[in-house]
């Protein structure tokens, strides 16, 4: 035998070998791409799983707080209105508070200023303090600069109350600053 008689029958045998081990590779190839498909399908649920528990959590965090902030602009609107009568009960003079006939007028007013603090304060709204603080600018607006025995910086004078809803500012206080003086 020639050396082509002997390597045909190897040949075909390695045809063969092939051909039977064709279809075990493309039902493994078909197997292998299913399981990534999976994979991908999975992965695109956990992703779809977690965004649907961000956008709930989102809503419940925006219905909360416009709960909690509906009254805003009311509230800054009413604040006007304490401003006022803080300042008709501080331009009341001294001897006009004991005149028999305004004892009642002031202890009316008095009693509206405190029960207007109660309400805002059932809702959630509150004074900042300023007097004697130091400064700071997420809570108190610095109007003017007064030369001053107090530590530059601390809050000499309020000129106009600020107010605090919950934990956000509704309204700055409007306050003088010591400086050192010249």
């Amino acid at each position: 035998m020639n050396e082509n008689e002997t390597k045909q029958p190897e040949t075909q045998d390695l045809r063969e070998e092939t051909a039977e081990a064709a279809p075990e590779v493309a039902e493994h190839d078909a197997l292998g791409s299913l399981r990534e498909q999976l994979a991908e399908a999975q992965q695109q649920t956990l992703y779809a799983r977690a965004e649907v528990q961000n956008i709930r959590r989102r809503a419940e965090k925006d219905v909360s707080d416009a709960r909690a902030y509906a009254s805003t602009n009311f509230a800054r609107d009413i604040l006007s209105v304490a401003d006022n009568l803080g300042r008709a009960l501080q331009a009341i003079p001294a001897d006009l508070r004991e005149d028999d006939k305004m004892k009642g007028l002031v202890a009316g007013l008095e009693a509206t200023g405190r029960e207007l603090d109660s309400v805002l304060g059932r809702h959630g709204i509150t004074k900042i303090a300023a007097m004697g603080e130091t400064l700071d600018p997420n809570r108190h607006q610095a109007m003017l600069e007064m030369p001053s025995d107090a530590a530059p910086g601390t809050i000499v004078q309020e000129m106009q109350s600020g107010y605090m809803i919950k934990d956000r500012l509704l309204r700055p206080a409007l306050v003088a600053v010591a400086k050192k003086p010249d």
